[in-house]
């Protein structure tokens, strides 16, 4: 299997972290903006979209601040996608911060979808 690499994105978002964070942390949150449906059973969430499934295991959760996911058919624990809010602590600017992992030649679309999902979010927030 190829070596995934690691990207970060940064997207300015005009909403509350508290509010935020209950659409990045929440399956209600999450099937409004990043999947048509997010079910969870404690720590598993699966995932559809278009009638197809992932799984993925929250690996950590800080309340107001982040979440971190590592998809279940990643053979490698090394890989995870984390979305984490963070707030300037002179101009009280808030950005949603992305970590994830793609194969060298899907970067780029990667980074696409997640731009589109943020912008789904964006407008779900009014923040658009």
């Amino acid at each position: 299997m190829e070596e995934k690499i690691k990207y970060e994105l940064e997207f300015p978002i005009h909403a509350s972290p508290s509010l935020i964070y209950q659409y990045i942390s929440t399956p209600s949150g999450l099937s409004e903006w990043f999947a048509d449906n997010v079910n969870s059973r404690g720590e598993l969430f699966k995932f559809i979209w278009d009638g197809a499934e992932e799984q993925a295991k929250l690996l950590t959760k800080k309340s107001g601040e982040r979440v971190k996911f590592r998809w279940l058919d990643d053979e490698d624990d090394l890989y995870y996608f984390e979305i984490r809010i963070q707030v300037d602590e002179i101009t009280k600017d808030v950005s949603l911060m992305i970590t994830d992992y793609a194969e060298e030649d899907e970067v780029e679309e990667a980074k696409m979808l997640w731009t589109n999902q943020i912008s789904d979010l964006k407008q779900v927030l009014g923040s658009a």
